[in-house]
């Protein structure tokens, strides 16, 4: 646990779990290997496995230095020695295992086979007489994945038990936030060490504001900013967070978005740009802004948002450009191709850029590819084609599978003038772009080519359920797994790894086109519809769980579905479904609420009534569209317009036969009266205390607690404190009897705090731990802050000056950089602290030093009791 100042942690980089090298020989033991891989895999470990030609550099560099990176050596052996080099004595096998240091543990797996070659049988011996290598026969793959599972878990096991003679052991650090990191390709970035060099160079100048990588799509814009991103850690010491703008098509989501991937969360309760504005005072970070040409009028906002927090700075790609104070433009060039008419270099060391990507992409489904006498005319020919494009290339390459260099040279040459003719208003290298993609899709069968065509239709990624759910009707239908796995053969479509579930995913560019073809063939509404459909219905399976003991796994999946949610939203929208849009919009109010998305469904709900007078709409969707339009009203600007828009809203809801919105509609009003400065704390009372009526009635559990939680604030602001307590006690029993974590933190940490003003310690400490342990359990970070203000109190109060200086600094860190506000009549934590200051200067210096340094779970841990801390450590490495 930690305990003081001296504590000092090491934060390492996303890629380092532990690193198991795997030394084999490549085709004979390609069963074996996958089946390694596999094993590693199931234990969360990394396996470092030599693949030939997956990177530009000579083998023996490459598995040289993946060896001396790497933590366990594994060695499969069957019957092959392995290739020797020139001028080497050894095969690439034996050196491996030659390289490994003694120190590092050594797992050795023999294959039994009825012929082995002498020089691997000399060298299983000499592995035998090693005392430092655990060795052992298997006989199937099968029989080896098991046998390395469990071999590396007893492994870490001996290895845990020896690090625990350490007095002061480290604790694991804190996993990296998924929201806003940067992504890590992967597969090599090729040629651009130049443009990395020469975007970190302008960064550094500190000069310009906003720096814009401008090029057409698939030059590789949004590549040369991940890279530049991850070479810029160290100039930019409040962190580099990475926003995806790829499926953001309104302008008045750029600030929701940016929000979103800041970690910044929207309850309404203060105006956006002010909370991010908060989150990044005094703050030196960058923000990778992705593909901004389609919302590219929201420009402007990145002008208010630099001179509100003049130390952040903001690298963009785009088509355009933005057109803004502070902006330096970087035109992104292609890649360098074969100079004059020549062939392409034999020599690695003086071969094109464009080249080079070719190779190594081709590597990927052949491994033995490379330039040769007889192809490199082919493949200088296949580069100046493509105008040395990346994503040209790369799709291009993707082809070796079925055709050979001078095969697709021959097919670009008819392909490309014709193609390329058809689109003369676009800019000469988005032609070829364009080009490059239809003739990779021509390639298609019909199914394949209608397959992708519909996937244009998906957010950022989607799930084989989605796809399958998309194919009914279609001519694809009843292959989806057998197109998919064909598209994502050829490069045009990517699968990954998220949240524990299989996606896939489209680049930008290609989803344009499909999208574009799906028009043209005059099905994108067909589509369209079937999407929101599919998404309709998982919202209506997972929303029920919001309310109740389901509500922590209904939020990680919606949040996992978040950009297929609001594509489903806008497709609604489009066409012009509007009282389906409402009723999506409302199923999710909880939804929203916890994770602080307002702001963006505002945007959506307004589009719907500007549709209204083209499409008549229901009372009850345009109750909940004013709703969702009011709800910041109610927090920021509360006046009697706004009281009197919730007082509609309650009509609408109530004639339109939902008591259950015409209640909620009636609390929302009565908090708008407790924010107006006309204060009328008697009629919100009476309006609440209806409220809470109507729902009990209705048995909308829910509502009724976050409403006891209204009433017990009043009751608090009023003086009535027992009437306070009684609220929060009648809202934390609702909540709890449902399982519902959000209402339960919310209700019990201001209850905590009364009990604390109260002068009820021990009770208070208790709730402020328990509340702290909900929050963590629901990523609700904004709980995390008062939950860890709150045991500050504790520990002030019984003065442990250097422990609450700690916690009061790491939750202030929070709250700056989430963007939240607090009630000062609620806030508990820094008259104590405050007394303190003046009895020991010192150490609540000291603390606000260490404090500032402290991790999310570091802080944690220092706010709770040790055995507390053990039941929520794993989940807290996950954040």
């Amino acid at each position: 646990m930690v305990t003081g100042p001296e504590r000092t942690h090491v934060i390492r980089t996303p890629d380092q779990r532990i690193r198991v090298f795997v030394s084999s020989t490549l085709r004979e033991l390609a069963d074996e290997r996958e089946a390694v891989r596999s094993a590693i895999e199931r234990l969360r470990l990394a396996p470092v496995m030599f693949e030939l030609g997956a990177r530009p550099h000579p083998p023996r560099d490459l598995y040289r230095s993946y060896l001396a990176q790497s933590d366990v050596f594994i060695g499969i052996y069957g019957a092959s020695y392995g290739w020797v080099a020139p001028e080497e004595a050894v095969s690439g096998l034996e050196d491996e295992y030659n390289l490994a240091s003694p120190e590092m543990p050594k797992l050795i797996y023999v294959k039994d086979t009825d012929t082995r070659d002498e020089r691997l049988t000399q060298l299983i011996a000499r592995i035998q007489a090693d005392d430092t290598a655990a060795y052992l026969h298997f006989h199937t793959a099968a029989d080896l994945e098991d046998h390395v599972a469990g071999d590396l878990a007893m492994l870490l096991a001996e290895r845990f038990d020896e690090s625990r003679v350490a007095a002061a052991a480290e604790p694991e650090p804190e996993a990296p936030t998924l929201i806003g990191r940067v992504p890590v390709p992967y597969t090599p970035t090729i040629g651009r060490e130049a443009d990395i060099d020469a975007v970190r160079t302008l960064l550094a100048r500190g000069t310009d504001r906003v720096v814009s990588l401008i090029g057409p799509g698939g030059i590789g814009k949004s590549r040369l900013a991940i890279e530049t991103a991850l070479a810029c850690g160290d100039m930019f010491p409040d962190g580099v967070y990475f926003v995806l703008l790829e499926g953001v098509l309104e302008p008045g989501l750029l600030l929701p978005t940016i929000a979103y991937y800041l970690g910044i969360r929207d309850n309404g309760e203060a105006a956006l740009e002010e909370r991010i504005a908060h989150a990044l005072a005094d703050r030196r970070v960058l923000i990778v802004l992705d593909n901004f040409e389609q919302i590219v009028d929201a420009a402007p906002v990145l002008v208010r948002l630099y001179t509100v927090a003049p130390t952040a700075t903001f690298l963009v790609t785009s088509r355009i450009v933005l057109r803004i104070r502070g902006e330096r433009v970087f035109e992104v060039a292609p890649l360098t191709t074969p100079a004059g008419e020549g062939p392409a270099s034999l020599d690695r060391a003086t071969r094109s850029a464009a080249v080079t990507l070719f190779v190594d992409r081709a590597r990927a489904i052949d491994a033995d590819f490379d330039v040769t006498a007889d192809n490199a005319g082919d493949l200088a020919d296949i580069c100046r084609r493509l105008e040395g494009l990346p994503l040209a290339i790369e799709l291009a390459a993707a082809k070796v599978r079925i055709l050979s260099p001078s095969g697709i040279a021959e097919r670009l040459e008819s392909s490309l003038p014709l193609l390329t003719a058809a689109v003369r208003d676009m800019p000469d290298r988005h032609k070829t772009m364009r080009a490059t993609i239809d003739w990779s899709v021509s390639l298609l069968p019909d199914t394949q080519r209608e397959l992708l065509e519909d996937l244009g239709v998906f957010a950022t990624r989607f799930t084989l359920d989605a796809v399958e759910a998309l194919g009914e009707g279609r001519s694809w239908g009843d292959e989806s797994i057998d197109a998919l796995t064909a598209l994502i053969d050829g490069s045009l479509v990517k699968q990954s790894e998220v949240g524990g579930r299989r996606v896939f995913s489209l680049l930008s560019l290609v989803r344009e086109y499909a999208l574009g073809r799906l028009k043209e063939r005059g099905d994108a509404v067909r589509v369209r519809r079937a999407h929101a459909d599919y998404y309709r219905g998982l919202v209506q399976r997972i929303a029920p769980g919001l309310g109740g003991s389901g509500q922590a796994d209904a939020v990680v999946r919606l949040g996992l579905e978040l950009p297929n949610l609001r594509a489903a939203v806008r497709h609604l929208i489009y066409t012009n479904r509007l009282d389906d849009a409402g009723d999506f919009a409302w199923s999710l109010l909880i939804y929203w609420w916890i994770s602080g998305f307002f702001a963006e469904v505002r945007v959506w709900m307004l589009e719907l009534l500007e549709k209204q007078h083209d499409q008549p709409i229901t009372q009850h969707t345009r109750a909940i569209a004013w709703f969702f339009a009011l709800w910041g009203e109610m927090w920021q600007r509360p006046s009697e317009q706004v009281i009197a828009g919730l007082g509609e809203c309650v009509r609408l809801f109530t004639e339109s036969g939902d008591e259950d919105a015409a209640a909620m509609a009636l609390a929302a009003r009565a908090t708008a009266r407790v924010q107006f400065s006309h204060l009328d704390t008697d009629k919100a009372d009476a309006e609440l205390r209806e409220a809470v009526v109507t729902l009990s009635e209705r048995g909308n559990t829910w509502a009724e607690a976050i409403t006891e939680v209204s009433l017990g604030r009043l009751a608090w602001v009023r003086g009535a404190t027992d009437d306070a307590l009684a609220h929060f006690d009648r809202a934390t029993s609702l909540a709890e009897a449902r399982g519902d974590l959000f209402t339960t933190s919310v209700a019990g940490n201001l209850r905590a705090r009364l009990n604390f003003q109260l002068g009820r310690t021990e009770d208070a400490e208790r709730e402020f731990v328990h509340t702290l342990l909900l929050s963590i359990r629901l990523h609700y970070e904004e709980g995390v802050a008062y939950g860890l203000e709150g045991v500050c109190a504790v520990a002030a109060a019984h003065s442990e000056a250097w422990r609450a200086a700690a916690l009061a600094v790491a939750a202030g860190e929070i709250r700056q950089r989430i963007g939240i506000f607090d009630v000062e009549a609620f806030t508990v934590h820094t008259p104590y602290l405050e007394i303190l200051r003046g009895h020991d200067p010192q150490s609540v210096e000291a603390g606000q030093a260490a404090g500032a340094e402290l991790t999310v779970a570091e802080a944690v841990q220092l706010a709770l009791p040790e055995h507390e801390w053990e039941t929520v450590a794993d989940t807290l490495r996950t954040w």
